[in-house]
């Protein structure tokens, strides 16, 4: 989807991965395989696009803005394959929960983390300025920060970030006996 025109046919980047000779003739015909990451972007730009087209009252990309991106996002979320315990079961907290229980399935963090970074890229790549992607606003990446901690919560899985070691040497104190 062209952000100018609304487009549905505007064609993204794609690279020629090889080229292939026809026996016939003696011109060579480029083949276009976008890769994995490509493909999966297109999918989930014309998802997106969809989503703002069925949207009542039907959005205009150039309106979009984070809340959009927040509906979107939980509008995915019933079609979640993570189960996601409620702070009322019993098995909150577990990473390995000995039995079923009635709690949702979700979508995994770090496939919503990785949606949004596609989106991102794709939402550039259609003409928007970076400074207005709305898949970049506050309100969402506190969203998935909000997600993550509650996911990591609910599996008793800890996200914390790891500090780096300086490559300072650590000072020890002299022993008890050594004078200055």
């Amino acid at each position: 989807m062209d952000l100018v025109s609304g487009n549905p046919s505007a064609v993204s980047n794609i690279k020629p991965s090889n080229v292939q000779n026809s026996s016939s003739s003696a011109a060579a015909v480029a083949v276009y395989a976008p890769s994995r990451y490509e493909n999966q972007k297109r999918r989930d730009w014309n998802t997106f696009g969809q989503y703002l087209r069925n949207h009542r009252p039907p959005l205009s990309l150039s309106l979009c803005n984070g809340g959009n991106v927040l509906e979107f996002l939980r509008y995915l979320d019933q079609f979640g394959k993570t189960k996601v315990h409620n702070q009322t079961c019993p098995f909150f907290g577990l990473k390995n929960p000995p039995a079923p229980c009635p709690c949702p399935l979700r979508q995994a963090w770090g496939s919503l983390d990785a949606l949004i970074g596609r989106l991102r890229a794709a939402y550039e790549e259609h003409g928007g300025k970076p400074e207005a992607n709305p898949f970049g606003a506050r309100a969402v990446r506190l969203y998935l920060r909000e997600v993550r901690d509650f996911q990591a919560k609910a599996r008793g899985v800890s996200y914390e970030k790891k500090r780096k070691r300086s490559n300072k040497a650590k000072l020890e104190p002299p022993p008890a006996g050594a004078t200055q």
